[in-house]
């Protein structure tokens, strides 16, 4: 369905038709009357699928005309890196309509509290924010969310997975009882479910392809030793000399540095991210990676969800994610918006367990590719389930290498064993 089709401000149609969109995506298709309408949503749907604009659109829709000067509408976020993703497409999308928007997140020096501050008292027609610095505000009396009439929250089941329920509740209760309400996460979890009973009146519910990579994901691992990870990652970089942007994610902020000092020393100029910086330096780290100024960016899980930059063509996970859902969410930062794009992880045999579950989550066998011959054999696939003996990949029973123990035997032995007798 077109845009045009929908029903959206033609001034909106017109932003974006210059932003180079026509067709709406499935949750846009789904989403966007429900919300112009009034009702209440929740939406699951993956990363990449057009989440965003599915309810940046028609809140900006019914703001087209608005005069009055208030806070009209809240979007709670986990990450400062989305925050500003999503103020920047808000920024996008309203060029040719008059509707002020403000992303509050932490990190920020006395500037940023003080430009946060004035734009909730001059009721700011759009606030962005992360719970913690918002509700940092909100307690100091100056925040009126009086006139808030839509509460969207985003990235739902990360907020609660970083243990965000508690600002989320004081949040809720600050604000008025009459509301539209848009909850949207990237898994359906039994905590959604109990949140969206709470915050949610007669929803209407959008399930969109559930914890599965975009189709035009192309992707695999190599099984290979710590000690081998770094040749393994020299040997796919050479074999894509042509990709113009990498992720690579880490598993801790500190290895985030040793990749990248690895990737400096053998000719790859990299550049890391993670909550080690201080925001400036990341959001000129992100600019420099959106601009093209920078290839490769190693980044930690915080930023799995937080990047929204297209045509990314490789996603390389130098270590395996502990969470299946940030699997998802790691590959998801390629192949957006129908483009394709490759993802590498790379499982040491500590992680096939991991690799396990993921593989079992999206419903798939992920294809292993081989080691180069330089680097000798890596680790043999293994996998212990809880009462389900060891498996390989084709899922065969491997064969039990213990000694073989006789019970009977063993107790005559000991009971014939002349070392054993009583002197």
């Amino acid at each position: 369905m077109k845009f045009s089709e929908i029903g959206l401000n033609e001034q909106l149609i017109e932003a974006i038709g210059y932003m180079g969109f026509e067709n709406a995506t499935p949750i846009q298709e789904q989403a966007i009357p429900e919300i112009i309408k009034g009702r209440d949503i929740i939406g699951c749907a993956q990363t990449g699928t057009g989440k965003t604009a599915a309810f940046v659109l028609p809140i900006l829709h019914k703001l087209a005309n608005r005069t009055e000067d208030s806070i009209n509408t809240l979007i709670i976020v986990p990450t400062r890196e989305l925050a500003v993703q999503i103020e920047q497409q808000i920024q996008g999308l309203s060029y040719f309509i008059s509707v002020s928007s403000k992303a509050i997140y932490g990190g920020g020096d006395g500037k940023d509290w003080q430009a946060d501050k004035d734009a909730l008292k001059s009721g700011t027609d759009i606030i962005v924010a992360t719970p913690g610095k918002l509700l940092s505000h909100m307690k100091l009396g100056y925040a009126d969310f009086s006139t808030l009439e839509h509460l969207i929250l985003d990235e739902a089941d990360r907020m609660l997975d970083m243990g965000f329920i508690d600002d989320l509740t004081t949040i809720f209760n600050k604000l008025p009882k009459k509301r539209q309400n848009l909850l949207f996460s990237a898994t359906m979890a039994p905590a959604i479910r109990k949140l969206a009973r709470t915050l949610l009146h007669d929803p209407v519910e959008i399930n969109l392809a559930l914890s599965k990579p975009a189709e035009g994901v192309k992707q695999s691992v190599y099984l290979a030793f710590d000690e081998q990870k770094n040749p393994v990652l020299k040997h796919i970089l050479k074999e894509r000399k042509d990709h113009k942007r990498i992720i690579l994610f880490s598993s801790t902020k500190d290895k985030v540095n040793d990749i990248v000092r690895y990737l400096n020393k053998n000719g790859f100029p990299a550049k890391g991210i993670s909550s080690n910086l201080e925001q400036k330096e990341r959001e000129e780290v992100l600019r420099g990676f959106r601009s093209g100024r920078i290839r490769l960016l190693v980044a930690t899980d915080v930023m799995s969800r937080g990047i929204d930059i297209k045509e990314i063509n490789m996603v390389i996970n130098y270590d395996c994610p502990s969470d299946a859902e940030d699997y998802v969410h790691r590959v998801g930062r390629t192949a957006r918006a129908n483009t394709k794009g490759e993802a590498i992880t790379l499982v040491n045999p500590k992680d096939m367990s991991r690799l396990d579950k993921i593989q079992r989550l999206i419903e798939s066998k992920i294809p292993q590719n081989d080691l180069p011959e330089e680097l000798g054999e890596g680790p043999k696939w293994e996998v212990k389930r809880k009462g389900k003996g060891n498996r390989n990949f084709k899922g065969k029973r491997k064969p039990y290498r213990g000694k073989k123990r006789n019970h009977k035997n063993g107790r005559n032995q000991k009971k014939n064993n002349p070392n054993n007798k009583k002197s």
